[in-house]
């Protein structure tokens, strides 16, 4: 529901008032009580993000933060080529090769 401006013509009271869009524009005013309000143009409701933004992740519950960390730790010493595993398949092959001419 949006917040409607009011200037009562009687007394010069502003207000702000919170009401469906489908309700009638109020006509009392409730600093003088006068049938002499009147809703104004107001400037609306802005939205204003903030931050880095908004994502789906920022409502997690800490359980699953925690597990998608795990996750992430393991999938970056997944992707990274181990050292031992590259030397001892060349040594393998090398070995191999000298069997097999026996």
């Amino acid at each position: 529901m949006p917040t409607y401006d009011y200037t009562c013509k009687g007394c010069g009271h502003r207000w702000e008032q919170f009401q469906s869009i489908t309700a009638k524009p109020s006509r009392k005013c409730p600093d003088c009580g006068k049938l002499k309000a009147k809703r104004e143009i107001g400037p609306g409701a802005g939205v204003i993000f903030k931050g880095s933004g908004f994502y789906q992740t920022d409502y997690r519950s800490s359980a699953y933060k925690k597990a998608a960390e795990a996750d992430k730790k393991s999938q970056l010493k997944s992707d990274k080529p181990a050292k031992s595993d590259s030397k001892s398949d060349s040594k393998s092959s090398s070995s191999g090769s000298t069997t097999s001419t026996d």
